[in-house]
């Protein structure tokens, strides 16, 4: 694991005690509450009024109100030999934004226009920050996240080749980012790992201690140099292999081992109406998308492409 800048133990929001919060929509209002981690009330949600609630029938909000939400590229290693063919795709790591309106909470739909072909899945974990941090040392930013998040930074890669720069509809669409159903702190990230599912196989798979190219601590000390983070802000930190396209009806997951598991479900849209009358660039289906979308199989391990084969056989089944 290349941290560039390794801490010399281990900072205070990857120790325990592990809490997680959660934000929930019950009868119109929204509540924030504490997962239960111990005793006969263990894995149940604990609002701040103090009702107990079984965790998984709630309806669940993005657990984060951010100012922006700023993404590192690449900064897994599998996703730099697949994309790249190396290990570690720059000499320092590169970025996009994502709108904040593009937030969607667990268990929510996925929305996938009918004029695009290739939504991808990305399983990411997100880092939320905690206090005002600008010009920081790497050092002094583990003291500057408030937690981590699973995420799925979903995208619509048909607008790959005219957005290539700022990323801005291929990952900027409403209800293309699902993330929670919890903040957490108290767990080592670097000891856990990411999956991504799809109607519940596997397809995606790293450790992210071994992948890592770049840690969180590194990238808010660089983001930092130049633009204040305050608290609430998202720095999502990219996503190991095997990032494919899917459809309507696919229930897709990110789960990450001590964190949690986040999902959502593609749900298909009429295209939109501006769309049909020649405003702005169509989605395309050019070279350049297919590079992205479809990935080179070549590179990833074999039982991630039959998972996402067997998803998608089933599905056309379905």
């Amino acid at each position: 694991m290349d941290f560039e800048f390794p801490y010399r133990e281990l900072p205070a929001v990857l120790r325990g005690p592990r809490v997680e919060r959660r934000h929930v929509l019950i009868g119109g209002s929204a509540f924030w509450g504490t997962i239960v981690e111990d005793g006969p009330d263990a894995g149940a949600l604990r609002l701040d009024d103090g009702r107990l609630l079984q965790a998984d029938a709630q309806v669940y909000l993005p657990p984060v109100s951010p100012s922006k939400i700023i993404a590192v590229h690449i900064s897994y290693a599998s996703r730099s030999h697949e994309t790249r063919d190396r290990p570690k795709p720059s000499e320092t790591p590169t970025y996009f934004t994502k709108p904040p309106s593009s937030l969607n909470g667990h268990g929510g739909q996925i929305l996938k226009p009918a004029d695009c072909t290739y939504l991808n899945y990305e399983g990411e974990y997100a880092v939320v920050i905690g206090r005002t941090t600008r010009n920081v040392t790497p050092d002094e930013a583990w003291d500057c996240i408030e937690g981590f998040c699973p995420a799925l930074d979903m995208g619509l890669q048909d607008f790959r080749d005219t957005d290539q720069g700022s990323m801005l509809r291929v990952k900027g669409a409403d209800t293309l980012l699902p993330i929670g159903p919890g903040i957490v702190r108290g767990v080592n990230l670097f000891e856990q790992t990411l999956r991504t599912y799809v109607d519940g196989l596997v397809v995606q798979e790293a450790n992210i201690g071994d992948e890592t190219i770049w840690g969180p601590h590194y990238v808010i000390a660089d983001i930092a140099r130049h633009i204040t983070l305050v608290p609430g802000d998202v720095i999502l930190m990219g996503t190991p292999c095997h990032s494919r396209s899917i459809d309507p009806g696919h229930l897709v997951e990110c789960e990450i081992t001590g964190l949690g598991r986040v999902g959502g479900t593609v749900v298909a849209i009429d295209a939109p109406r501006a769309g049909a009358l020649g405003v702005g660039h169509p989605p395309g289906d050019t070279p350049e998308v297919r590079r992205v979308a479809l990935g080179f199989d070549a590179r990833v391990p074999a039982h991630l492409k039959d998972n996402l084969a067997r998803a998608k056989a089933a599905r056309r089944g379905a």
